[in-house]
């Protein structure tokens, strides 16, 4: 690929699984998918990230202190954990977000590494153009993602093979493609990305 692209996994983590405190329906199946694509992306040397929920014990973010959701990855809990299915190359950036009781966290923007790096600072430091987004949840934190993405000036595409959304109402998931397509966000299949990354296509 002629730009230099990253890959950004959002929030594949244990609580956002079946069995988890706040499940997406099928959200263990983005697992396999962004396993080869992430491990493809290291093998060329391109940045691979990885944001993740990290709530406080006590946040507006949750139900029981006025927010919209149940308690969920809170911080150094199991709920919080990537599955140990999700195969993070090593070096691997993490970005953690919600992580004060003040702030939800929705986009990956709003998320900072361990030492306090912002995505923002990432991108502009590796010269980053273009960055593909997969994960969790589609109608939320993936499309909150997508549209910082492109207020900061990236190229910005979905792999809509490898996310899942939450559908608090129905259709919730097919809106948020919808609305980033019409925002300018490609969408591109698993198997796609994986023949660019091979120099099969540009």
């Amino acid at each position: 690929m002629r730009e230099k692209s990253a890959l950004l996994i959002i929030d594949v983590q244990n609580d956002f699984c079946p069995g988890g405190a706040l499940a997406v329906p099928l959200g263990d199946l983005v697992i396999e998918p962004l396993n080869r694509v992430a491990q493809q992306f290291a093998d060329a040397g391109l940045p691979v990230l990885a944001s993740r929920d990290w709530h406080p014990p006590t946040t507006r973010h949750f139900r029981e202190f006025g927010g919209s959701w149940p308690a969920h990855c809170v911080q150094g809990s199991k709920g919080a954990d990537f599955p140990s299915a999700l195969l993070l190359p090593e070096g691997t950036m993490i970005l953690s977000k919600g992580t004060t009781p003040e702030l939800d966290g929705y986009s990956a923007f709003e998320g900072v590494t361990d030492d306090g790096m912002t995505l923002a600072q990432i991108v502009k430091e590796l010269r980053v153009q273009r960055i593909y987004l997969g994960g969790l949840a589609t109608d939320y934190c993936v499309l909150s993602t997508a549209r910082d993405a492109l207020r900061h000036g990236l190229e910005v595409a979905v792999l809509f093979d490898a996310v899942a959304g939450v559908d608090v109402q129905a259709g919730d998931s097919a809106r948020a493609i919808e609305k980033m397509e019409a925002e300018g966000v490609g969408l591109i299949t698993v198997e796609e990305l994986l023949e660019k990354l091979n120099g099969k296509v540009d």
